[in-house]
């Protein structure tokens, strides 16, 4: 469940990602309208004050239901903006992972370390000839 703070905090970094909230006049509808197109938000008003005023409150209502998960499939995969960072997101860091680093070797060479198994081979002998040296 989604705290009214966390709510603020997300609603602050929406409001960063999209900027300064500038209204068009919209004759289709004779209305003065805002939409932003990371958030499917849009927000309509008789003056550019109005709809200024009111853009981020309903941004609000729209990431309270994202974080309490109440968004459809179809409306969330339109959805490009962070409006903050979400539990879970990113990549996940694994202690455990094995270091690496990229080394460039003959192609021969490349494939043979591909097979399976030839790593840990190959372990198993700089250890043992290690062991022989010392």
């Amino acid at each position: 469940m989604a705290t009214k703070k966390e709510i603020k905090q997300h609603l602050k970094m929406a409001l960063e990602e999209i900027g300064k909230i500038k209204p068009w006049f919209d004759k289709e509808v004779n209305s003065w309208v805002f939409e932003h197109p990371d958030y499917p938000v849009g927000c309509g008003g008789d003056s550019e004050q109005e709809v200024i005023r009111n853009y981020p409150l309903y941004l609000e209502e729209f990431i309270g239901e994202r974080l309490k998960d109440n968004l459809s499939p179809s409306v969330e995969s339109r959805t490009k903006g962070k409006g903050g960072k979400r539990e879970g997101a990113g990549r996940s860091v694994n202690p455990n992972k094995e270091q690496k680093v990229r080394v460039y070797v003959p192609l021969d060479i490349a494939n043979l370390l591909k097979e399976p198994g030839v790593v840990t081979y190959l372990r198993g002998l700089m250890q043992a000839s290690h062991h022989v040296h010392m």
